[in-house]
């Protein structure tokens, strides 16, 4: 097994994680925030929720790359969450909710950038996907992590 590890912010994170969790090759998968400039010891959903940290939804995906490419997450990403809505998703708004790739290496993030082109140059709107070197990944709350697999729901805006 040759384990890697990507995270997406597209809107709220329970759709994202239980659509990641699904997939054939993904190891694990759990929800928190990053992309803030700020640090913080611990981060809790209410202090993102109020849109100051500048932190994002994430989903951060562990996955076999024997058993499935960084490619095939990012056509996931990609045809699951609408690129050009800036800061919100659906119903949704606020920077807690825009779109990110964040990338742990240049293959990541070289490969990340040629499909975020390929995709720009089928669509009339512009992509404000943000593509970022990952940074410090806070863990959400026990309970957002499997949210919609506990609460016997299938989506959350996706």
């Amino acid at each position: 097994m040759k384990e890697e590890s990507v995270m997406f912010a597209m809107g709220c994170f329970w759709g994202p994680e239980l659509l990641f969790s699904k997939l054939k090759g993904v190891v694990k998968t759990r929800v928190g925030f990053a992309g803030g400039k700020e640090s913080y010891k611990k981060l809790p959903y209410t202090k993102v929720c109020l849109g100051n940290t500048g932190h994002a939804e994430v989903v951060k995906i562990w996955f076999d790359s024997e058993k499935i490419s960084y490619e095939k997450l990012l056509n996931v990403f990609w045809k699951n969450h609408d690129p050009t809505q800036g800061n919100r998703q659906g119903p949704d708004s606020g920077n807690q909710y825009r779109s990110m790739i964040f990338y742990f290496d240049e293959t990541q993030k070289n490969l990340a950038e040629k499909s975020k082109e390929n995709l720009q140059f089928k669509l009339n709107k512009k992509i404000t996907t943000e593509i970022v070197k990952a940074s410090k990944f806070y863990e959400a709350e026990e309970y957002h992590q499997k949210y919609l697999e506990k609460n016997g729901q299938t989506s959350c805006h996706i």
